[in-house]
């Protein structure tokens, strides 16, 4: 005798109706995910839910400031324009500080306090820098080094990715 399928387990053929939905709430999470990446000032968000990995990301330029004139040029006499070369020089410079973690970096402990560091001042290792808020928690970033802030890349309330650099102590 043969057996009959279970039509609570037998798979359903999917109609157009059902497959015009998920396109719109599809449609409808993308818009959302963009919107979120407008209020955060993220520049990349990923979820994945139901089997569905979306990720959303968009182009960010890092401007930096730049004498006026200033075109350095390359081992083989090209010209790097100024932006590339500043940004290339802070990461890689020795003293840099980079974020641990992506968040949004605070320069006091809460609103209206005094800031932890200003360019000149000394701080020692382990001194607290930041604090960097991922996730609703509040994580002190310490100096890796004993020496003297002389510049602070970031603002105050500023979202940072990870590895980006925060100040630089010498």
């Amino acid at each position: 005798m043969a057996r009959q399928p279970d039509t609570k387990t037998a798979a359903k053929p999917k109609d157009a109706a059902t497959e015009d939905k998920a396109a719109i709430d599809d449609s409808t999470l993308i818009r959302d995910l963009a919107l979120l990446l407008d209020e955060t000032n993220l520049t990349e968000i990923e979820i994945e839910r139901a089997g569905l990995r979306v990720r959303v990301a968009r182009n960010v330029s890092i401007a930096a400031s730049v004498p006026m004139g200033y075109a350095p040029t390359s081992a083989a006499g090209g010209a790097i324009t100024a932006i590339e070369t500043a940004a290339i020089d802070i990461a890689k410079h020795p003293g840099v500080v980079p974020s641990p973690m992506v968040g949004t970096v605070y320069w006091a402990p809460e609103p209206g306090a005094k800031p932890f560091i200003e360019v000149g001042s000394r701080v020692s290792a382990g001194e607290t820098l930041f604090i960097i808020e991922a996730m609703k928690t509040m994580n002190q970033i310490p100096s890796p080094r004993a020496g003297t802030v002389t510049q602070i890349l970031v603002e105050d309330g500023q979202p940072v990715e990870f590895g980006e650099p925060l100040v630089v102590v010498e």
